[in-house]
Parts: C-alpha cells; sequence; structure tokens
C-alpha cells in the first residue's frame, strides 16, 4: 500500500536507489541530500538562459531548458528534457527526473519527480514526492507542516494509524496522479496511482489507488435588486 513499488514504477528511473530497502516511499525523504551529495557531478548539459541564478552543486541534463528569473539551489539533479520555467525557485534537496516540468513561481523543496512529473504553474512542492506523470492543476500545494509542530505526521488508512517519524511532510503522489487547480493537499497525504483530485478539494490521509475526490458545494442564486 505505501510501499515504493505500490505507488511507482521505478525500472526507467535514474536514481531509483533512493528508495532501495525501503518499507514505506516517505523513508526517502530524509535521504535525499546524502544521496545527492554521493552521486552528483556538477554540469550544465541543457540550456540556462539568461538571468538564472545557480548556488551549490547542480548538474542539469541534456536538452532541460531553465528560463529567465529561474533560481535553484544545490544539492539538486535536473534530468533530461525538462522545462525549468521563469521564475520557478528550486531550494535544494530536490531529483528531478526526464521530461518534468517545474513551472512559473512554483516552489520545490526536499522532493523528488519522478519521470513525466509536473507542477507547472504556482505550486508549492516541499518533502515531497511526485511519480511518474503525476501532474499538479495551477495553484495546488502539497503543504508539508502541521500546525500543531511537536508532533510527528501520521498517515491513518482506514483503521491502521501510521506514524511516520516525519516533523515535515507534504505528499506522495503515486504514478499518473492528477490534481485539479487549487487542491491543497494536507501534510502526510499519499494518494495512489491514478487518482484524481478535484479542483479545490482538501485532502488528507490515504487516497487508493483508482480513485476520484470530488469536492461538492451548493450555491443560491438571488436576484439582484438595484437600488437608485
Amino acid at each position: 500500500m505505501f510501499s515504493p513499488r505500490d505507488l511507482f514504477t521505478l525500472d526507467s528511473f535514474q536514481h531509483r536507489a533512493i528508495f532501495d530497502g525501503l518499507s514505506f516511499a516517505w523513508e526517502a525523504l530524509p535521504r535525499i541530500e546524502s544521496y545527492i551529495r554521493s552521486v552528483i557531478e556538477p554540469a550544465i548539459r541543457g540550456q540556462v538562459m539568461a538571468n538564472v541564478t545557480l548556488l551549490g552543486d547542480v548538474f542539469i541534463g541534456e536538452g532541460t531548458v531553465v528560463e529567465p528569473g529561474a533560481f535553484i539551489r544545490g544539492p539538486t539533479i535536473i534530468g533530461k528534457n525538462c522545462q525549468i520555467r521563469q521564475n520557478a525557485y528550486i531550494r535544494g534537496s530536490v531529483i528531478v527526473g526526464d521530461d518534468c516540468v517545474v513551472g512559473h513561481s512554483t516552489e520545490v523543496k526536499n522532493a523528488v519527480f519522478l519521470n513525466g512529473s509536473h507542477a507547472p504553474h504556482f505550486n508549492y512542492v516541499g518533502d515531497s514526492i511526485l511519480g511518474n506523470d503525476a501532474n499538479l492543476g495551477a495553484g495546488t500545494k502539497l503543504s508539508n507542516f502541521k500546525i500543531t509542530t511537536d508532533k510527528t505526521i501520521k498517515i491513518r488508512a482506514g483503521e491502521e494509524v501510521f506514524d511516520t517519524g516525519l516533523i515535515k511532510f507534504g505528499a506522495i503522489l503515486g504514478d499518473g496522479v492528477q490534481t485539479g487547480c487549487n487542491a491543497v493537499l494536507s501534510p502526510g497525504t499519499v494518494v495512489g496511482r491514478r487518482s484524481q483530485i478535484y479542483a479545490c478539494a482538501l485532502v488528507r490521509g490515504f487516497v487508493p489507488e483508482d480513485t476520484i475526490v470530488k469536492l461538492r458545494q451548493s450555491f443560491d442564486l438571488a436576484k439582484l435588486v438595484k437600488t437608485s
């Protein structure tokens, strides 16, 4: 249910070793920085346009384009054929696979993007993992920090409660997950493969694979009365 192999197909992901030996996918989060530092060979093999800020150890793969205004702090690895769009903010300890998008005004820290995953518009991705071909709608936020900061983040799945042992943990989205615009995933949310989160939904806990999460709203339409 929560193992890396339950949530992701890892065969084509260059950095699949980060998940080696893990029972739960979230156990990869504390090891992101140390993993990157153990394998990174800083290099710029893609196109970095003018007015981009690169700090620390950064690798950018072939075919990747980094647009003006982007800020990338190392240690960060970005794969092949990615788009790092204008004013993207990558704060470090980030692995971006191949064919990914980190979009305009999107902020990312301590996160893993598997191949083909997109955070294209005004997203926050902190202490999180996006599966292959996952896509965040505009404004989707993966909240990573509880107001009750003295407690570790726990995940409820049916009658079971899993203590992650983490103070900061955003969300894990399985392969093919999609979110609608302005969805918010509370700290410690895990979404199974191919599930869909509709626009403006507030989600927490565990969402099984092949599930649709819908937000139900009611509206009152009142006659506009004009006064002179």
